[in-house]
């Protein structure tokens, strides 16, 4: 199980696999985490911060760089999975489908799921692709927390709060979370170790 502690806390992360299709998904058993969000919304940061190493997930400035699905095992206790952002402007129309199909096709096999983290922007709140993905989520009923991240970006708590408040319009309770304060990354481990199977 994985240890939940302050954030200086350093668990042992590494990278699996990077996978273009399902068969490439790896084997072995383990309880898995999901991230999922659009393109640029700091799937990887939150990964990293969550870990403690900062180049575990990569990062990028540019978004729709995560084009496969990656698999990082954390303290031999589960899988983080980095799934690709959608809704990238500049992707093609057939790599969007495809991408579309790996996503569906790992939401829908994997076994080992015990949670889906879906990640919104708290300066743009929900969008689209959000709501989509939430839907689907709840009509397979696979169970997900939703984050809200770079609160850090807004001005003051008087935004944070408002940026919260829209995204609990769609009748969530959003988990805070800032990669660059560490905002929830106590909050969010506890939520996981609970999904986790003891």
């Amino acid at each position: 199980m994985p240890r939940v502690g302050p954030r200086d806390v350093i668990l042992r992360g590494e990278f699996v696999a990077s996978a273009a299709n399902p068969e490439s998904f790896p084997s072995g058993g383990l309880p898995e985490v999901a991230f999922l969000g659009r393109s640029n919304v700091g799937k990887s940061s939150l990964i990293n911060s969550l870990v403690g190493q900062g180049k575990l997930a990569f990062t990028s400035s540019r978004p729709g760089r995560t084009r496969t699905i990656n698999f990082y095992r954390v303290d031999g206790s589960f899988y983080a999975v980095d799934l690709p952002g959608y809704g990238y402007a500049e992707t093609s129309h057939q790599q969007m489908l495809a991408w579309k199909r790996l996503i569906e096709n790992y939401l829908l096999t994997r076994e080992n799921l015990a949670l889906a983290v879906l990640i919104l922007d708290s300066r743009r709140g929900w969008m689209e692709g959000d709501l989509l993905l939430k839907r689907w989520l709840e009509h397979h009923g696979r169970p997900y927390v939703v984050v809200a991240t770079k609160l850090d970006k807004l001005r003051n708590k008087s935004e944070q709060e408002r940026g919260l408040a829209q995204i609990r319009l769609q009748n969530v309770e959003p988990m805070p979370f800032s990669a660059v304060t560490g905002r929830g990354v106590r909050e969010l481990w506890q939520t996981i170790t609970k999904a986790l199977p003891q």
